[in-house]
């Protein structure tokens, strides 16, 4: 009927694309019609055709019926269709069976198990100066007693990557942090409003003393979500530089004291010698007392002197961007990386 509807509006001087858009079908599919007139099946993949071996409304209602049972009211599809294959029962597979719970509105975590938390992602953060964004965190330093571990609370300014505070302690305690946090505001002059405080879901971050202290220092609190350590990347990374750097003991600590006389080396080496890739090859220090510029500027012009001494060896290319980092983010938004990509691979 709609070849015959299509070829009489051409005849009457209609165009084709235009009559077949009036009926919803494609030129191209009307060609095929065409081309297999002794076989005019309707093979769009949108059209309604009859499944032979669609399940029936009966059949429908079986399957919800049993999925309703007390037996396997609490079971999901994957539990319920070996059980019945052991009775010699068998409705239909298990895909089968969640489309149809899918189509009721059954489809749900059956049983005392809580639905996955969509927990959003924390805000992002971009800091453009020293002490306006900080990341702490709490790691593991093994003793000599098997199975007993001292804890390093280290906080990282995000700016700069400096390391503005620390302390180890045998145990993780939100007293311990909330000390902790008194002391640097106070040794760094963090004024209220300042600062934005970020660090990941554990205890001593969220507990009621910490809390209660960041609240009168005028410090904001910024989380990660639940078992996400890239939300928290800047301590994760300091972590990793700790413990694989080639000064790092290779044996556990016999005590607490020599433990904090050795993280106390580190943190003096990583803050003040400690030229890091992600601040352009400058130290923490330089960049937090906002040295960082001068040092880049000189560098800089050696480059652009060896360029002309040896152009050659350039070869029409620009010498390394040597420009400051004047942002830093924590948890950008997929636009800001994006770009960043982008940027990247058009360098």
């Amino acid at each position: 009927m709609a070849i015959e509807l299509i070829n009489e509006a051409v005849s009457a001087g209609a165009r084709q694309h235009k009559a077949c858009a009036v009926l919803g079908v494609s030129c191209r599919t009307m060609r095929r019609w065409q081309a297999t007139s002794d076989d005019l099946e309707d093979k769009r993949g949108q059209a309604n055709h009859h499944r032979p071996q669609a399940l029936t409304e009966d059949e429908t209602q079986a399957i919800l019926k049993v999925c309703n049972t007390p037996e396997f009211a609490s079971l999901p599809p994957t539990q319920i269709v070996p059980q019945l294959a052991d009775k010699g029962i068998y409705l239909a597979s298990e895909s089968s069976f969640y489309r149809i719970l899918k189509a009721n509105n059954q489809v749900n975590h059956r049983g005392k198990a809580q639905p996955p938390r969509v927990v959003p992602k924390p805000l992002a953060l971009v800091a453009y100066a020293p002490n306006e964004v900080w990341s702490w965190d709490i790691t593991y330093l093994a003793t000599e007693i098997r199975g007993q571990f001292l804890r390093l609370y280290l906080m990282i300014d995000v700016f700069t990557r400096m390391i503005v505070g620390w302390e180890i302690h045998p145990e993780e305690l939100a007293d311990h942090a909330s000390t902790l946090m008194i002391k640097t505001c106070m040794k760094h002059h963090i004024k209220p409003d300042q600062l934005v405080l970020h660090s990941d879901n554990g205890g001593p971050m969220k507990g009621a003393t910490m809390l209660s202290t960041l609240q009168s220092l005028g410090v904001v609190p910024s989380f990660s979500r639940p078992s996400v350590s890239d939300d928290n990347p800047y301590s994760e990374s300091l972590f990793k530089t700790l413990k694989y750097t080639p000064s790092y003991p290779k044996k556990p600590f016999a005590s607490i004291e020599q433990a904090r006389q050795w993280v106390l080396g580190f943190v003096t080496w990583y803050n003040n010698e400690h030229c890091h890739s992600g601040i352009k090859f400058v130290t923490p220090a330089q960049r937090h007392r906002g040295e960082d510029k001068q040092i880049l500027l000189k560098r800089h012009q050696v480059y652009e002197q060896a360029k002309r001494d040896m152009p050659k060896r350039w070869n029409n290319r620009s010498t390394r961007n040597l420009q400051p980092i004047n942002e830093v983010w924590l948890n950008p938004p997929k636009e800001h990386i994006n770009e960043s990509i982008n940027l990247k691979q058009a360098a």
